[in-house]
């Protein structure tokens, strides 16, 4: 299979199956002699397991990651980063009565006719599952980036309807079930969910994600645009439908005397609608992008769909499932902000050398 890997010098690729042995993956490109905490990147892989709460799926892993190669006696060896993450909650037999029917909005039938055999058993390779790898990854690109005093916060924004209105407070993001900024609207957030989930449904949201401290100069000017390649970043994820940033598509009713980013003396800018990238580089302004999320494809309800025979026919939807995905995609969402912009700056390393 094609496309399981992402990045150009820090590059992470990813096995396993949902319902498989065990997840991991594979990231080249880390440099030597950098200290590295094993507690950091599991805290990471603790915001994003299933189980955590009420309004998420209650799969039970404990997500215990476990480092193959590439660290010697807590740093980094400059060699090849080999992971494995075991599964151990899986219940297959409850994706038994899918093994000949596709479901909805999933990528059954996809597989099914790109491959031609499928693992029916929690979707395989399409599992949302697979992003546990990249919160490893995400983790580690992380720890080097805060040596260079970057850091990158994502939050709930909006589940449903239900918008934040009040005023963004960061250290509510891990305070909270829904993980949204502001605790008067994660309330509002956590019961619509509880609502829908009541109900056998699911619901969408969206994460805003900012990168701060980041030097101007990172990205290419022509298809490697930092953003473009944020942007694919942020769309490999599972259930990701959009990708906006700066002022995305609100740029639209704007005048280009409204939009226009003025220097300042010291080179910032007195606004950023450009999202801290312009002409696909980065301007030292914070990077600010949204990211929106369907409704997890599988609902607890009957509906029609149809057989590998083309049959019409009626399927119940089974298992353990996140009535709402955004709360665990935040890790994810940070995560893969960490893998672009790390990869960006040894790209520019490898530029100067």
């Amino acid at each position: 299979m094609a496309g399981s890997s992402f990045g150009t010098i820090f590059k992470l690729s990813t096995f396993g199956e949902s319902h498989g042995p065990a997840i991991g993956g594979v990231i080249d490109g880390v440099p030597a002699n950098i200290p590295l905490s094993l507690e950091a990147i599991q805290d990471e892989l603790a915001r994003r397991k299933p189980g955590q709460s009420s309004i998420v799926t209650q799969r039970m892993e404990s997500d215990l990651v476990q480092i193959l190669s590439g660290v010697f006696e807590g740093k980094t060896t400059g060699t090849s980063i080999g992971f494995i993450i075991p599964n151990e909650d899986q219940k297959s037999k409850d994706y038994s009565h899918i093994k000949d029917a596709f479901r909805p909005s999933h990528a059954d039938y996809t597989y099914e006719k790109k491959y031609g055999i499928r693992d029916y058993r929690g979707g395989g390779r399409s599992s949302a599952r697979e992003t546990a790898c990249r919160v490893v990854a995400g983790a580690i690109a992380k720890q080097i980036l805060e040596t260079k005093g970057i850091d990158i916060v994502a939050y709930v924004d909006q589940v449903g309807s239900i918008k934040i209105e009040s005023e963004i407070d960061f250290n509510e993001i891990d305070n909270n079930p829904v993980r949204c900024a502001s605790k008067k609207d994660a309330k509002r957030m956590e019961s619509l969910i509880k609502k829908i989930k009541k109900a056998g449904d699911t619901i969408g949201g969206s994460i805003r994600c900012e990168i701060n401290h980041l030097p101007p100069g990172l990205g290419e000017p022509v298809f490697d645009k930092l953003h473009a390649e944020l942007g694919k970043a942020m769309l490999s994820i599972n259930a990701v439908k959009g990708f906006e940033y700066g002022s995305g598509f609100d740029c639209i009713t704007m005048k280009g005397s409204e939009h226009n980013d003025v220097f300042l003396s010291d080179g910032s800018t007195a606004t950023n609608y450009s999202g801290g990238i312009q002409g696909g580089i980065s301007n030292g302004m914070p990077v600010t992008m949204r990211i929106a999320f369907k409704p997890v494809a599988t609902i607890i309800q009957s509906q029609k769909t149809i057989d590998v025979e083309g049959n019409e026919v009626l399927i119940d939807g089974k298992g353990r499932h996140d009535p709402c995905v955004v709360p665990r995609a935040v890790p994810i969402v940070e995560a893969m902000a960490a893998i672009t912009i790390l990869d960006f700056f040894l790209r520019n390393e490898a530029v100067k050398f």
